[in-house]
């Protein structure tokens, strides 16, 4: 039996019936949302920043520390179940990402240095699990036999709009219980195991699409490679913008409020979660447009979002030199737009190129690569020793031309090879 069945009614390995082709369904909403359960629990913590500073004497360095141990979790567990996905099934690779985020979720409420380390650590290992699979797997409900009139794209912008929609409400509910509630740096956690705990039964329903491909044969390297990553277009198109797609984001989360808040004093929390929803706000705002436009020409959705992200950094670094507030607002709105076209455009490209027995393996590469941009707010900080930020944001303006210009240039070339087609 192959490992993918469509066009007709095929069971799974595990006794899960595949739905016939021809009949609409919302079999992809539950693995959306808990897509959406995942995305908030990763985001929660950057609204918190600022209280951690503040109300728990936790020094600059070690709340950047914070931040890293979660790519520690994230970007192996991406490499790793990917590729386990593409063989064993989506669905026990999700379900035990949603339960991790729970824990992880349950582990920053006991507090204390240590537990914040390991929930955080946690949260990455749930985010590397969920994103590369259950990308995979809305891809995979979103077209024959499960949806077979959606258009072409729909998986790719209905996976990013629910990531995208929890990185957005995460940090901006976390960052208003904080600012207000009592015990802020216990209540901000709450609504996440609310999330969870409602995702949890809808998601053990939703079916699988992908056929257990039985035991394991060849070395754990043959087993975790990926080939399709050596596709020219995803090499020259894809991976040059994938940094920028969370670096834009992080930026107008992470550095931008810091840089204010001696003009947001008295609200800066509250000012972080204003900073963290407009910018994922105006992400999700902007990706039906970019399904579409990726789904005529992936190349020039990435190509807006990477102008947008040339204006957001020459706004970010009016808004530092100026320390303003609304420039910041302004600026991660404009950052925004950066972010959910260039995260909808790389995932349509890299679904059309990967062969169905890759999908979710090139996803995780491809997610693996966007998070290199989460280093962004430690890098700034180092080099902001040698220059100040608006110096910075304006240089990293001119990276963002860079890649704009080189990725232009390689679309314009022909093909090397024949490309693996998407599934």
């Amino acid at each position: 039996m192959g490992r993918h069945e469509h066009g007709r009614a095929a069971r799974g390995a595990r006794g899960t019936l595949l739905r016939p082709a021809g009949r609409r369904s919302a079999a992809w909403v539950p693995v959306a949302a808990a897509l959406f359960a995942i995305g908030w629990g990763a985001n929660q913590f950057v609204s918190l920043l600022v209280a951690y500073r503040e109300r728990s004497g936790l020094s600059v360095a070690t709340v950047d520390a914070l931040v890293g141990v979660y790519a520690l979790g994230l970007i192996p567990a991406l490499l790793v179940t990917g590729p386990v996905s593409d063989r064993h099934g989506r669905a026990p690779v999700l379900r035990v990402a949603l339960l991790v985020s729970l824990a992880a979720t349950l582990v920053l409420l006991l507090r204390g240095l240590p537990a914040l380390y390991l929930g955080r650590f946690l949260a990455g290992v749930a985010s590397g699990a969920a994103f590369a699979a259950g990308t995979a797997w809305v891809k995979e409900l979103s077209g024959a036999p499960f949806d077979p009139l959606a258009p072409e794209g729909s998986g790719a912008r209905r996976a990013a709009t629910a990531l995208t929609a929890g990185f957005g409400l995460g940090p901006v509910v976390a960052g208003l219980v904080a600012q207000w509630a009592p015990a802020p740096l216990l209540a901000a956690y709450l609504p996440h195991l609310a999330v969870v705990l409602a995702v949890l039964v809808p998601l053990w329903r939703a079916p699988e699409t992908v056929a257990d491909a039985g035991p394991e044969t060849g070395s754990l390297w043959s087993r975790m490679r990926v080939p399709s990553v050596a596709d020219p277009r995803f090499r020259r198109q894809v991976a040059p913008v994938a940094p920028w797609v969370f670096g834009v984001a992080t930026v107008a989360m992470a550095v931008l409020p810091g840089l204010v808040r001696s003009a947001t004093a008295g609200w800066t929390v509250a000012f972080s979660a204003l900073a963290a929803g407009v910018t994922l706000g105006t992400g999700v705002a902007v990706q039906p447009r970019a399904r579409r436009l990726a789904a005529a020409d992936p190349g020039r959705a990435a190509a807006l979002g990477l102008t947008a992200a040339v204006a957001g950094m020459l706004c970010a670094a009016t808004a530092a030199a100026l320390t303003s507030p609304v420039l910041v607002v302004v600026a991660a709105g404009v950052l925004g737009s950066a972010y959910g076209l260039g995260l909808v455009a790389g995932l349509v490209e890299t679904q059309r190129i990967a062969p169905p027995r890759e999908l979710a393996g090139l996803t995780a590469v491809y997610y693996a690569l966007t998070y290199v941009g989460f280093a962004a707010p430690v890098v700034l900080a180092g080099l902001s020793l040698l220059a100040p930020y608006a110096v910075l944001l304006s240089a990293l303006a001119v990276a963002a031309a860079a890649t704009l210009a080189l990725t232009r240039r390689a679309g314009a070339r022909p093909p090397a090879g024949r490309s693996a087609t998407a599934s």
